[in-house]
């Protein structure tokens, strides 16, 4: 606020006050009578003065308002206090001009805040004096309870930076310094505006006019400073995901050990022709004669459009891509050329959209209101209807030109996803996770919210589905299992109930169902990220999943999905903090918010070792946290490729879970420049050599690795060789399995190198006779010979211990092994 807003509303603060005068003047001229005041039960009453009974029934500002004002000048105190380290420190005029800045405004606030107080009789801290608040006099304002003012112990103000954070800053020079001042002054502006919007929730606070502006103008000048500072940090930020230029179909590109070969845009009537990007709509402004319908569209509205055609989750089996979407379901052939062929396209709204593909039959998930039982777009009202379908779909593509709908599962909260966890020749058993609202029993018996506890409540539990494969039309809820029970009261609500875990984490929702359960059906175990709860399913008998483990996590907000690594002894957890429509990745983010925790499975136990999320900062305009991903099935490894929204898609290397690094990338810049717009990856997935990206606003990429020193060619080459079963669905899991081939070899051998596990001159005599064996494999001829070579090698390794150079040498062992047999 500047110096001459301040004088203005010192002027305002003037006429306030004169006009108490005049209303307590004029008050004096009515008939007197006592004023009493009772006290508490066996009290007696006290009388009270006119000037007195006025100041208790004053309710033009609240203690709320004094509150905010008191603690305001303590946090613009600390402000100025790490503004004055400046000078000293750098050089780099931009964070002198911040500095200068903060130095002048927050001065000029400070003193009108005190002012605010002295003139109501409120006790207005002095930062030059300390910051206690002890023995204030409240009298004047005597009808508040101000007991909360009675220390100041300011640590609990939103972003007030620590003394071990004020004194690592004063160590600090040039670079260093100005990197800890802006994330300090960032978050420190950040509980600014926190406690503006603190304040503005409270039923009363504000009221008054000059408080009510001053608080906006906090917020407006803060935020304003944050952009600034967010964007000094990314400007000083080596990554080049940082700074890329903003737009639908020219965004800027960063790419790092992998190359965009092929980006289809959406098909035809998946897109809004007349707003493809999604962006706001625009508001049309009054022209000279004040009709709007005829005025100049030059404001944006603050709704964003529904998701109506976003792209969402992917299936794969054989050449067939599923792509799902808010709107229905594109399937492609994929081909050998990089681009894949739109084979049709399935016109089914409802939301979601998520997809999974078993044999002939293709499953859909629909959580929307608007959903429809024969697939029409004209959606349904709010009433209670047979119309409105909100669960589980299920279609034949046998012809994939024509798919055909032929079952369907109502659900009391919709689907949001499903897993299929068993098949056999007779019937599939799915789990169903729906997330929504629970709807009116009038429009599906057996759908009841109750209350806590109420055993017939739809919350606190899952769906398990059976799907008859002679008639899917027969498809049912066979059992809804309270896997969140507790398992020494029953309750069915037995996990997180909702909140936060203290001072400084976050509020993490409730566990009242399961967003993601990833299945392994080959070690009969399942992870579930349920909401308030990671959780450790066992499957073995997959009509009554049960409880293995669960745990919690002070930084995360939602649990969103599960990902295991090759032989399920990991799981990587992911939390959707801000549930993918906020700028979650931004300088000033926290780094374990809204990020991945990496979980080893020790004896059905999760034993947390580290957390990962995207290194490169992005910018307010690009919703951004951790999504949908898969492993890249390289040998002796666990490598994660996974969708950040409009942060990219970002591949990390969790083979030491303590010690997660990234490994390659792909980034756009926003989708615009001016305001967020919803888009970015939903999900990205290897399959078959190639890693596939739904993109929710622009379309469909597709993607290929390049050898760099952390995955070289060999290791490339080995995962496009691996054996995913033909069939690859969100939510499920078969181990991958490698061909006995040198380039197999060959990639455990790099392995080896890189981490000096093996003499040169041993492994240049391998490599030497892979070479040898290449051609011999590729050509399915035989030769005794080097096949005796190999079988030697393989008998000369020793296998020793558990660690990951074991798995290595083991799995290099059965390679050539399995060489020697192939040749021999």
């Amino acid at each position: 606020m500047s110096r001459k807003a301040n004088l203005s509303v010192r002027r305002l603060l003037g006429c306030s006050a004169a006009a108490g005068v005049l209303i307590l003047a004029t008050g004096a001229m009515a008939q007197q009578a006592p004023i009493v005041q009772p006290g508490a039960p066996g009290q007696a009453s006290r009388a009270l003065e006119g000037r007195e009974a006025s100041r208790i029934a004053d309710n033009r500002y609240s203690a709320d308002d004094v509150k905010f004002m008191q603690d305001m000048i303590l946090h613009h105190a600390q402000a100025v206090e790490m503004a004055a380290l400046v000078d000293s420190r750098t050089n780099t005029q931009a964070v002198k001009d911040i500095a200068g800045r903060i130095d002048a405004s927050q001065a000029d606030e400070i003193e009108f805040m005190q002012g605010w107080l002295r003139e109501r009789g409120e006790t207005a801290p002095d930062p030059a004096q300390g910051h206690s608040m002890t023995g204030m006099d409240h009298s004047a304002h005597a009808g508040m309870d101000h007991s909360a003012h009675g220390s100041m112990a300011h640590a609990g103000m939103p972003g007030m930076a620590t003394t071990e954070q004020m004194a690592a800053m004063a160590a600090a020079n040039g670079e260093a310094f100005d990197a800890l001042f802006l994330q300090r002054m960032i978050a420190h502006h950040e509980g600014a505006v926190k406690m503006v919007a603190d304040l503005l929730a409270r039923p009363g606070s504000a009221y008054d006019p000059i408080l009510s502006r001053f608080a906006n103008d906090v917020t407006n000048e803060q935020q304003a400073e944050i952009n600034r500072m967010t964007a000094l940090l990314r400007q000083a930020s080596p990554d080049p995901r940082t700074t890329l230029s903003a737009g639908f179909r020219d965004a800027g590109q960063a790419a790092s050990n992998m190359e965009l070969v092929a980006t289809l845009p959406k098909p035809t009537g998946f897109f809004d022709p007349s707003n493809p990007e999604g962006n706001p709509p625009q508001l049309p402004a009054a022209n000279a004669d004040g009709d709007a319908r005829r005025g100049t569209a030059d404001q944006v509205s603050r709704r964003a459009p529904f998701l109506s055609f976003a792209n969402t989750d992917m299936a794969f089996q054989g050449d067939l891509l599923a792509a799902g979407n808010y709107h229905g379901i594109n399937l492609y052939r994929i081909t050998e050329a990089a681009e894949p062929e739109l084979i049709s396209s399935i016109v089914c709204p409802g939301g979601q959209g998520d997809v999974s593909i078993v044999g002939n039959l293709m499953l859909m998930s629909v959580e929307s209101n608007s959903g429809r039982v024969d697939c029409g777009r004209e959606g349904v009202g709010s009433e209670p209807t047979p119309d409105r379908f909100r669960g589980v779909r299920i279609f034949d593509i046998s012809d994939r030109t024509r798919p055909v709908q032929v079952g369907q599962v109502q659900t009391c909260r919709g689907s949001h996803t499903h897993s299929v966890v068993a098949a056999d020749e007779n019937r599939l058993i799915v789990y169903n996770s729906g997330t929504a609202n629970v709807r009116s029993e009038e429009e599906l018996a057996g759908c009841t919210v109750g209350q806590p506890g109420d055993a017939r409540s739809a919350l606190f539990s899952i769906d398990v589905i059976e799907i008859p494969l002679a008639d899917p039309s027969q498809a049912r809820i066979i059992d809804s299992p309270r896997v969140f029970a507790d398992t020494t009261t029953g309750e069915i609500g037995g996990l997180w109930r909702g909140g936060d875990h203290g001072d400084g984490t976050q509020t993490t929702n409730r566990t009242d169902q399961c967003h993601d359960i990833t299945l392994f059906p080959s070690r009969n175990i399942a992870g579930g990220a349920c909401s308030g709860n990671g959780i450790l399913f066992d499957i073995s008998d997959p009509r009554a999943p049960k409880r293995l483990d669960a745990v919690v996590d002070n930084g995360f907000a939602y649990w969103h999905s599960a990902t295991f690594n090759n032989d399920g002894t990991k799981v990587v957890f992911t939390d959707e903090w801000g549930g993918g429509g906020r700028p979650r990745c931004r300088v000033q983010d926290p780094k374990t918010w809204g990020a991945n925790a990496i979980y080893d499975i020790v004896d059905n136990k999760l034993v947390f070792r580290s957390y990962y999320k995207l290194p490169a900062a992005q910018t307010d305009q690009e919703n951004c946290v951790a999504h949908n991903g898969s492993l890249i099935p390289v040998p002796g490894r666990d490598i994660f490729v996974q969708a950040w929204y409009q942060g990219g898609l970002s591949i990390s290397d969790f083979t030491d879970s303590s010690n997660v690094r990234e490994i390659a990338y792909f980034d756009r810049g926003p989708i615009n420049a001016e305001r967020q717009s919803q888009g970015g990856y939903w999900s990205v997935y290897w399959y078959n050599g190639r890693i596939y990206g739904t993109e929710i606003a622009r379309g469909l990429d597709v993607l290929t690795l390049t050898p760099s020193e952390h995955l070289t060619a060999n290791e490339i080459a080995a995962a496009q060789m691996a054996d995913e079963g033909g069939t690859v669905n969100p939510q499920q899991q078969f181990p991958v399995k490698w061909p006995a081939h040198p380039v197999v070899a060959k990639a455990y051998l790099d392995q080896l190198a890189r981490d000096n596990a093996m003499p040169a001159e041993t492994m240049a005599q391998m490599t030497a006779a892979l070479d040898q064996a290449t051609p011999l494999v590729d050509g399915g001829s035989r030769d005794a010979a080097v096949a005796r070579s190999l079988t030697a090698m393989a008998r000369d390794i020793r296998v020793t211990g558990t660690d990951q150079t074991a798995k290595r040498m083991a799995g290099l062992k059965e390679t050539l092994e399995g060489i020697a047999g192939r040749i021999g």
